[in-house]
């Protein structure tokens, strides 16, 4: 990758990211660090307000911000693909927010990149598997997990019980074509996963609760060794 390119991705990376570690744009780039650490440089004579802190990595300087961004033909490709990939889901909150994402990306292209996109558009094709139940929550759980905010759900179970409860979302994952909310589950006083097609009705209430460290690979190394050591007992 010549050095004007890879000023440029790092620009992105830098206004993608909060914080960015010099060892992950060397990896990302395969350079070494001494490199990042003269590209950072040349960033900042040009007069972009790059901001470090040790142990931690680069950030852009609160206020600034880039041109827009230009996509090359294969970004743009990439990104029509994945719209199609995601017409297949069951959540149609995520279709209709990704379509308008896509919209905005088709209107900072070039003409000539808009017309092979169109062409590409009616040449790719994903198999979409019937809905029998499509959910529409996905967008607010999504934002409910990065805002802290209690949900209030109305959620039929495979024993199709029907259960009113608050929750906190705490993450969300899809398998076999349905979308899975993972939350702390006041009214089981525990963590609990539930199908966004068996939520009946969905309040985003005015409550917030604390912050925690939770992530996916945690939460399923603990569900892995509480499964394992249930097993090794039987």
């Amino acid at each position: 990758m010549k050095r004007l390119h890879r000023l440029t991705a790092i620009l992105v990376k830098l206004q993608s990211k909060k914080v960015v570690q010099a060892a992950e744009l060397a990896d990302k780039f395969e350079v070494s660090l001494r490199t990042i650490y003269r590209d950072m440089q040349a960033l900042t004579d040009a007069g972009v307000p790059i901001g470090a802190e040790a142990g931690t990595g680069y950030f852009l300087v609160d206020g600034y911000s880039l041109p827009p961004v230009m996509f090359t033909e294969k970004e743009a490709n990439a990104l029509l693909t994945a719209a199609k990939i995601i017409n297949t889901n069951n959540d149609q909150s995520l279709i209709n927010e990704y379509k308008e994402a896509i919209d905005k990306v088709i209107a900072v292209l070039k003409t000539t990149q808009k017309e092979k996109l169109e062409i590409l558009e009616q040449r790719i094709f994903t198999y979409t598997r019937t809905k029998d139940n499509p959910s529409n929550t996905l967008s607010v759980i999504q934002q409910a997990i990065t805002d802290f905010r209690v949900l209030e759900i109305q959620y039929t179970a495979a024993s199709k019980q029907f259960t009113k409860r608050r929750v906190e979302p705490l993450g969300a994952y899809f398998t076999n074509n349905v979308w899975v909310m993972i939350a702390y589950c006041r009214l089981r006083k525990d963590y609990r996963e539930f199908r966004t097609d068996r939520i009946i009705n969905l309040i985003e209430t005015q409550e917030f609760f604390p912050p925690q460290a939770f992530t996916l690979e945690d939460y399923y190394k603990r569900w892995t060794e509480m499964y394992n050591s249930s097993s090794s007992s039987q």
